[in-house]
């Protein structure tokens, strides 16, 4: 048990051999799951984007393919995920059409009412408080802005909850906790979608 909750801890902050091990099944192992969260996503023609807990980076590559007019902002506290994601977008930095740095949810360093577009896939289980995390997400966001959550587990799953005992500082919100969060972090219009076969959920709200 010692080297596998070591090995799946690596999904809060991938760091060393491990971490490395992780972000190389990371891409294709969410995006499933990302592509069917952004067939959630409404009409949208976003200037600026901004994935928060990019990971390896696909999520932030899938974003430019599907607007081809936004520049990407990706974000991640680990290391090693910014160095991953850099590689995987690295003609569309080059390009001038994507950044990827490191920060945190809880204190993000960008520039306020500035996206149209925020997106968070697989990550908020381990944010350290919703609502204030929440709120920095609000704060980067235009008027009207979309902020959308993708998760694997609905909070009640067993999978999920095995995790949750497993790893340190994860927690598995339920859509109620998320979107009650959301509404106090100072969105509005939030909508949960349930995947018909599977625990996932796509949350979008509106700034």
């Amino acid at each position: 048990m010692g080297l596998f909750r070591d090995f799946v801890s690596q999904t809060r902050k991938p760091e060393g051999i491990l971490g490395k091990m992780m972000l190389g099944g990371m891409n294709p192992g969410h995006a499933k799951l990302a592509d069917w969260g952004m067939s959630h996503l409404p009409p949208l023609d976003p200037e600026r984007a901004a994935d928060l807990g990019c990971g390896g980076g696909r999520n932030a590559g899938e974003l430019l393919k599907r607007y081809p007019g936004a520049h990407v902002t990706a974000v991640d506290y680990s290391a090693l995920s910014v160095e991953k994601a850099k590689e995987y977008n690295r003609e569309s930095i080059a390009a001038g059409r994507c950044a990827v740095l490191q920060g945190d949810v809880s204190a993000l360093e960008l520039p306020e009412e500035s996206f149209d577009l925020a997106t968070a896939f697989e990550t908020i289980y381990f944010w350290p408080g919703l609502e204030k995390c929440f709120a920095q997400v609000a704060g980067i966001l235009k008027k009207g802005g979309v902020f959308l959550i993708c998760n694997e587990s609905d909070g009640t799953d067993e999978t999920g909850l095995k995790f949750e005992k497993i790893i340190d500082g994860m927690k598995c919100h339920t859509p109620e906790e998320i979107v009650a969060a959301l509404k106090s972090a100072g969105f509005s219009d939030a909508e949960c979608r349930h995947h018909p076969d599977k625990p996932w959920i796509a949350v979008t709200a509106r700034k």
